[in-house]
């Protein structure tokens, strides 16, 4: 399992367009990823549950990635995340 952190620079959060865009992103890999915040822990593929945990600019959430393709599947995830300005 690879884990990282990653603090959210959009003033919304995780809201419907960048949720969204991470949920079709994490589709691409075979590794289940989830996101904790504020406690809760979610699939990242679920766009309701990501939006449910109510993150805003600045959180920190933790982003877990396990299975197969979890080294990929980490490093485009946090490319996507840097280059989305989510």
């Amino acid at each position: 399992m690879i884990s990282f952190t990653y603090t959210l620079k959009d003033p919304m959060g995780l809201h419907v367009r960048p949720a969204g865009l991470l949920a079709k992103e994490v589709r691409k890999y075979k590794s289940k990823i989830t996101i904790t915040a504020k406690g809760q822990t979610v699939e990242a593929m679920r766009l309701i549950a990501v939006m449910r945990l109510g993150t805003k600019a600045g959180d920190t959430v933790v982003f877990s990635v396990e299975g197969e393709d979890e080294a990929a599947a980490a490093a485009a995830l946090q490319s996507f995340l840097e280059g989305s300005g989510a």
